[in-house]
């Protein structure tokens, strides 16, 4: 009689207990990035020449669209990475977190403060060229540390060391670009033909 006085009281606690837990995939925004459910992406390697040879990416903002060629001669890995990221939706959705006026804008963070990438990481690719005004290269948190940050350069920045892998260059948009402030947001990333 004990025995199941006792357990009792130790059965109808455990169906409270679990009676909260949902084994189920939250289709919730996370930061207001997406209405779909966490994507567990992977590095796609460098993809098929058809996919990013001759592309350019067009990035909608709240501020307006910028527009940039993507250089798949020289920084394919990179390239394929951003264009798997775009197509996958990833960037929709997410802010530009850091603004430093006359350095760069930058955006691609899933966290929204400078943490967040797509779950992995890749090596860093030789950086052929300068960062001028309107080039585009990964955020890193050191060496084949990319992932999805990006930023866009304010200015030309002859001191900034090479080691952030230059993949792209804007064509159009350069006084948006200008305009992004913090928590600006990035409506949606297209790639299309150059």
């Amino acid at each position: 009689m004990y025995k199941k006085l006792f357990l009792l009281p130790l059965i109808i606690g455990f169906l409270f207990l679990f009676s909260g837990c949902d084994s189920q995939v939250s289709d919730e925004p996370i930061n207001g990035t997406s209405k779909d459910p966490i994507m567990n992406l992977s590095f796609p390697g460098i993809l098929s020449k058809d996919k990013i040879e001759n592309k350019k990416a067009v990035i909608t903002t709240n501020k307006g669209v910028i527009e940039f060629e993507l250089f798949a001669d020289k920084s394919p890995k990179t390239v394929s990475n951003f264009v798997y990221l775009a197509n996958s939706k990833f960037y929709d959705g997410l802010t530009f977190h850091r603004v430093e006026p006359g350095f760069v804008i930058q955006g691609g963070d899933p966290n929204g403060n400078g943490t967040g990438g797509p779950g992995y990481k890749f090596e860093d690719e030789t950086v052929q060229g300068d960062y001028e005004l309107g080039s585009v290269a990964m955020a890193n948190s050191g060496p084949d540390t990319n992932g999805s940050q990006f930023f866009i350069c304010l200015d030309n920045l002859p001191s900034l060391p090479k080691q952030y892998s230059l993949f792209g260059k804007v064509t159009s948009g350069i006084d948006v670009v200008k305009q992004i402030a913090v928590g600006d947001k990035i409506e949606k990333i297209e790639i299309k033909d150059k």
